[in-house]
């Protein structure tokens, strides 16, 4: 787990990204705009394809660690909370679209990066030839439009 925290680190650090959590297999990441830059949507698009490539995704030997990428655009709540007294601190993302985000995440499949069309759209994508799903995410009336990318 070492490997990939330092490998994920790196990658997202070089991104520009707010690195939000390290749980378990799971690394979430903040591409805020004030941090970021104005191109943060495709700088998060790219981060997850180079997770891919660090991990070993896409090449003859296969990867290290089994990994899928899930990012999603859209207004949050960012900033510190506190626990009960204010004792613990903690700063962090919350609201719907960082939730659709987390399940874009557990949805995606080893050597994928799945990408809301929502994103593609702020990143300016261009998705012809792209792979196109709709997905049922938990607490969401609608389907979902997904891209997938991979490590290339």
């Amino acid at each position: 787990m070492n490997r990939f925290y330092e490998a994920s680190i790196n990658v997202l650090i070089h991104a520009d990204a707010f690195i939000d959590k390290l749980v378990g297999d799971e690394v979430t990441a903040l591409f805020i705009p004030g941090y970021a830059g104005v191109n943060h949507a495709g700088k998060a698009v790219e981060a997850g394809k180079a997770l891919l490539r660090v991990t070993g995704h896409g090449t003859a030997k296969g990867p290290s660690i089994p990994v899928g990428v899930g990012i999603h655009t859209g207004t949050a709540w960012v900033g510190s909370i506190a626990g009960a007294g204010g004792a613990a601190s903690d700063f962090t993302a919350l609201g719907d679209n960082v939730n659709i985000a987390a399940r874009l995440a557990s949805l995606a499949r080893q050597g994928e990066v799945l990408i809301s069309e929502t994103t593609c759209k702020a990143a300016q994508i261009h998705t012809d030839g792209l792979e196109m799903r709709k997905l049922e995410l938990k607490g969401k009336s609608e389907p979902v439009s997904v891209l997938m990318l991979n490590a290339s």
